[in-house]
């Protein structure tokens, strides 16, 4: 398994609208480029932060070369719309290699927390 890092800061009142578009982004580039999801987290000073698990690098290298581009235009803009700041080249912050994997597994788990 491989994972990519991203992050993110947000407009101020757009929270939401980012995080439905995020989630709804998530699902389009699974199904169109073989990722095995992603995780939303925020930390403490606001920032979100995304860690996405892929099958193998080149899985994602594949999507990553392609700018995991989806078609849900209206999608893409609310994400964009919502973002204030990125880094740099809007690389990943990290890209690793899953050497051992302890984590708990729950589909309705994540689900519920989606939707919270």
């Amino acid at each position: 398994m491989f994972v990519a890092v991203y992050w993110w800061r947000v407009h101020p009142g757009k929270e939401d609208q980012f995080r439905a578009a995020w989630r709804r982004g998530t699902d389009l580039i699974r199904e169109k480029y073989g990722s095995l999801g992603s995780r939303l987290h925020r930390d403490a000073d606001g920032r979100f932060v995304g860690y996405a698990e892929w099958p193998d690098e080149a899985t994602w290298r594949a999507a990553f070369d392609r700018k995991m581009v989806y078609d849900d235009p209206a999608t893409r803009a609310a994400f964009v719309d919502a973002i204030a700041e990125v880094p740099a080249h809007a690389h990943p912050i990290f890209t690793m290699t899953v050497t051992d994997d302890l984590l708990a597994r729950s589909v309705a788990s994540a689900e519920e927390q989606s939707h919270a």
